[in-house]
């Protein structure tokens, strides 16, 4: 497993990154996966998952937390990127954005992957493979 990563947009060490974590939990294979990968994730630490259907609603509750996150991770099965899309039209900033069938997963009608294909979405997370290489953190950002 790749270390967390040890940009904190200007905060100490002693505080924690606030993440939340979108996976589109589309019904394919590749949809799944990124469920099961957010799971992992939560459980790991990196970050809570949240629901990209209750993003679409625009709830009020959630929009506000994501205007106070440090990183939004979104995690798409597939290139119609349908969890990106609603981060869009919500207005909420990527931090970092992980296309599954981009990491030689094929999309099939079936729910069928292994505990492999889960753990290279959870390891790409890790070490920051989606983050734009543009500079996108916040005020007070010392990363750069």
């Amino acid at each position: 497993m790749a270390e967390q990563p040890t940009c904190s947009c200007g905060k100490t060490d002693e505080m924690t990154v606030k993440r939340i974590i979108f996976p589109c939990a589309g019904v394919a294979n590749v949809g799944q996966i990124t469920n099961a990968a957010a799971i992992q994730l939560t459980e790991e630490g990196y970050g809570g998952a949240s629901c990209v259907a209750l993003l679409a609603t625009g709830a009020d509750g959630l929009l506000k937390n994501c205007e106070s996150a440090d990183e939004i991770l979104i995690l798409d099965g597939c290139p119609v990127q349908c969890a990106k899309t609603i981060a869009e039209d919500q207005k909420i900033p990527i931090t970092q954005h992980i296309v599954v069938t981009e990491l030689d997963i094929t999309k099939a009608g079936s729910k069928d992957y292994t505990d492999d294909d889960v753990e290279m979405i959870v390891s790409a997370v890790w070490e920051g493979k989606g983050k734009s290489t543009a500079h996108q953190c916040g005020p007070g950002c010392r990363c750069v």
